[in-house]
């Protein structure tokens, strides 16, 4: 049996056309041909099974044959907001992980102390798009531009819990995981946004700038994480607390 083949389509019930790259990919690499099948994600919850009406080396066109409406595993919105790393190949490889295991929102802060000031945010979509079709996620999660902490904080209208994940003792902290976890219903649980610092963790001034805007001070545990094992942590408990 043939494996099936995955290409990201935006509007794929529309369009009827496989994007550049992907059809690049498509007859290129893959050799797909007139007649053969292939499932395209559109990314806002459909697969759909699909079967090539034209192949050229730069064009593939395709007709839907099945609409497969995918479901959710977890309830609310998660939204991970992190300092990118020096080093950009970690934070990328936190993106790659973190879309798998599901997520729906990422952003980038600015931070006091961040040794990253620039991010290219067109690579991470690359990356977003790669994993979300090498997991079969029906969703593709959102990939916001890198912004100041102050901005961020001062433009959040998330509706559901907000958190600020750092390591100060002098402020009091809950367990992140215990507090996402008290909802008795997590079909009825409400969206999560956490923070997650620089490598230097955020400004104490930064996270009394977040307590007074409506986040809730946390840890992720006993350990001191990396920021990317922080953010890859902190999205998987989110998944874990909010599964359906």
């Amino acid at each position: 049996m043939k494996e099936a083949r995955y290409f990201y389509v935006p509007n794929a019930s529309v369009v009827k056309e496989l994007p550049t790259d992907e059809a690049v990919h498509a007859t290129r690499v893959l050799r797909l041909k007139e007649g053969d099948e292939l499932f395209l994600m559109d990314g806002e919850g459909f697969f759909y099974r699909a079967e090539v009406t034209l192949a050229t080396s730069k064009k593939c066109l395709y007709a839907i044959n099945e609409t497969l409406k995918q479901s959710l595993c977890w309830a609310g919105k998660i939204h991970l907001a992190i300092a990118p790393t020096k080093d950009v190949g970690r934070i990328e490889w936190m993106t790659e992980k973190a879309t798998e295991v599901g997520f729906d929102e990422l952003s980038f802060l600015g931070c006091k102390f961040s040794e990253r000031k620039t991010l290219r945010t067109d690579r991470i979509e690359k990356i977003v798009i790669s994993a979300m079709k090498q997991s079969r996620k029906g969703w593709k999660p959102v990939v916001n531009p890198m912004i100041s902490f102050q901005t961020f904080i001062d433009n959040c209208s998330n509706k559901g819990r907000k958190f600020i994940c750092h390591c100060y003792q002098e402020i009091d902290r809950t367990d992140f995981f215990t507090e996402i976890s008290k909802e008795k219903n997590s079909s009825e649980s409400g969206d999560i946004m956490v923070l997650v610092g620089p490598e230097g963790d955020f400004s104490i001034d930064e996270v009394r700038y977040a307590l007074e805007h409506g986040f809730e001070s946390v840890t992720l545990g006993s350990s001191r994480l990396r920021t990317e094992t922080a953010g890859l942590s902190a999205v998987m408990m989110s998944q874990l607390a909010r599964r359906v």
